[in-house]
């Protein structure tokens, strides 16, 4: 009885180490010729090996940025007032509309006697420099003057004259506004909506005071936003783009590219791009954030799974079938990888059968 029990338990281990032989063995009949490779029926790697047929398919660039939302320059205005002086009314408040030319605050001030004082002193300064100037025209004529002094006084009178042209438009605004009563009224330049004022009745504004008030037409905007320097070929002026932002991450916003700029920003390689939207709820605010998606020209290119293709050294490569069981090292080169599919721009062919699983087990193999 013990001999036979001992005898079962001798088959038993020399089964057991037996078995890994097996396997090895299997693992060693895997032939590689150079970049050829050829795998028996047997060997447990070839269950773990996919192989897939590739073909040419459309293909659109996945481009996409960050920008941040602005109000249009002509559709926004910062308005502060022209004269020294203190706030008397307000005519509009904050989410009020107004029109170009609408009253927006009265201002009263002093400043309508410096201003007249100011035209007049100009306007006196301006027919002594042209008089100056003329006679030394008359001068150089008659050969008795000097050409430097000709230039000089003709520079005078140049100057004179921007001067008088500046207090005479001082003067024509603060007339026609304020109407001869000190009382300045304020007006809006643009139409749109006071999104902004500081206005508080009595208050004393400097002659160097912030403005006051922020208008704004907020209809349309621009998201300001940048591609990439090597993305630029994909997009032009007037293409769609959809635009999402954080507050509304389920509503796609529509836009098209409205500026592409001339220069790339050195530091980040990129570019950056105007994007005007149509905002009629006025959901985009100037200051939000905003991802954009940019709508390219579709292409017919090689599309592979990122998990099929294989690095060595600086090359990259996949292992195309030849036959059963059969595979070759073949190099491609890529572009626009993602975490799931990469670009092939050359080094395969419609209808070639790759490895797309199990590749990496052949490694170990070498």
């Amino acid at each position: 009885m013990k001999n036979t029990v001992l005898t079962l338990l001798l088959l038993t281990f020399i089964t057991a180490c037996k078995e890994p032989e097996k396997e090895t063995v299997k693992e060693q009949q895997i032939k590689i010729e150079g970049d050829h490779i050829i795998i028996p029926d047997g060997s447990s790697i070839l269950k773990k090996i996919r192989t897939e047929t590739i073909n040419k398919q459309e293909h659109h660039h996945a481009i996409t940025s960050v920008g941040a939302v602005e109000a249009i320059p002509g559709n926004y205005a910062e308005i502060a007032s022209p004269f020294p002086g203190r706030i008397i009314k307000a005519f509009a408040g904050i989410g009020h509309k107004v029109n170009a030319g609408s009253p927006v605050f009265e201002i009263l001030t002093s400043g309508y006697l410096d201003v007249q004082k100011e035209y007049s002193n100009a306007l006196n300064e301006a027919v002594l420099a042209e008089k100056k100037y003329k006679r030394q025209q008359d001068l150089v004529k008659h050969g008795v003057g000097i050409q430097k002094e000709l230039e000089e006084s003709e520079t005078e009178y140049r100057n004179k004259k921007i001067s008088l042209s500046n207090a005479s438009s001082a003067l024509k605004i603060y007339t026609n506004q304020s109407k001869g009563t000190g009382a300045l009224i304020i007006r809006s330049p643009i139409s749109g909506e006071v999104i902004s004022s500081k206005i508080v009745t009595g208050q004393y504004l400097k002659e160097d005071a912030e403005p006051v008030v922020i208008i704004a037409e907020l209809s349309k905007v621009w998201i300001s936003g940048e591609v990439k320097e090597k993305d630029l070929r994909f997009i032009k002026k007037g293409d769609q783009v959809s635009v999402t932002i954080n507050s509304y991450p389920d509503h796609i916003i529509n836009g098209k590219i409205y500026h592409i700029n001339d220069w790339v920003d050195e530091t980040t390689r990129s570019i950056k791009v105007l994007i005007e939207c149509d905002n009629p709820d006025r959901k985009l605010k100037p200051g939000m954030f905003a991802t954009i998606s940019y709508s390219t020209d579709s292409e017919n290119t090689m599309i592979i799974p990122t998990a099929a293709l294989m690095q060595e050294n600086e090359h990259q490569y996949v292992w195309l079938k030849t036959g059963k069981n059969q595979f070759i090292k073949r190099n491609v080169t890529t572009t626009e990888a993602s975490d799931k599919t990469v670009k092939i721009t050359s080094g395969l062919n419609s209808g070639d059968e790759i490895m797309t699983a199990g590749g990496i087990y052949l490694l170990e193999i070498k």
